[in-house]
């Protein structure tokens, strides 16, 4: 479970995060939605240990993320806006080279890293380096790369961004196979099609503030919209639409 409580981060003069606070849970999928500026990645960036924050805490699995940010950061497992795969290596060598940083075993590593190819359906790439790939290549591989020590918190930032339609659909049974699991998987989308198929609750932040945090049926209930997409920009109270 990741808890985000008043969170805030500044950049001179400009709140990029000015008192988030919202829970995703386990066994849950979280759709983390906001217009451009709206402080959404620089939040992942706080939660993933990347960047600190000005006030508030963040807690992942009751485990204060910059009280011991190792600890943290042995519990998610992340898939960020930059993809960052090594090119010269195999997709199965990136794997293992992450596992091999986490200190995994090597039976242990063997093992896991054949399900995440079988799970993320990347066994005709597994042997081919990385250069050249896809971007759904890419990103299957800089998942199983993510999730080879086997994280109980996952964190995806527009996993399926630029992927074909065969590709997206397989993203989106891993995701949910993620959640048949009991993790606690939150992701980003500027894709309403997808946040209507995936997510138990969405978190709504604009202007660097959390301005809904409901599921999906509340959030229609309480704009009185029939769709997703309507009811996002009538919580935001703009036309700008969904950003990355």
């Amino acid at each position: 479970m990741i808890e985000v409580r008043d969170l805030h981060k500044a950049f001179g003069e400009v709140r990029a995060v000015n008192g988030v606070s919202f829970t995703a849970r386990d066994g849950e999928i979280t759709g983390l939605l906001g217009p451009n500026g709206a402080g959404k990645t620089t939040t992942l960036r706080m939660l993933y240990t990347l960047m600190k924050p000005d006030a508030g805490q963040v807690l992942v699995d009751g485990v204060d993320a910059y009280e011991d940010a190792l600890a943290v950061r042995r519990r998610l497992g992340v898939l960020p806006d930059a993809r960052g795969l090594y090119k010269r290596l195999t997709a199965a060598e990136n794997i293992d080279y992450f596992g091999r940083l986490h200190g995994m075993e090597p039976a242990l590593l063997a093992r896991r890293r054949e399900a995440l190819i079988d799970g993320l359906e990347m066994r005709d790439i597994a042997t081919r380096r990385t250069e050249g790939f896809s971007q759904g290549q890419r990103v299957k591989t800089a998942i199983a790369r993510a999730l080879v020590h086997d994280p109980r918190n996952v964190l995806l930032d527009e996993p399926t961004n630029g992927l074909d339609v065969m590709a997206t659909r397989a993203m989106r049974r891993f995701m949910r196979q993620l959640k048949a699991e009991g993790r606690c998987v939150l992701f980003s989308s500027h894709i309403m099609q997808e946040v209507a198929a995936l997510c138990d609750r969405i978190v709504v932040i604009a202007h660097g503030r959390v301005v809904a945090d409901e599921t999906p049926a509340a959030l229609l209930a309480q704009t009185g919209e029939s769709s997703l997409e309507d009811a996002f920009v009538k919580i935001i109270g703009t036309d700008e639409g969904l950003a990355a």
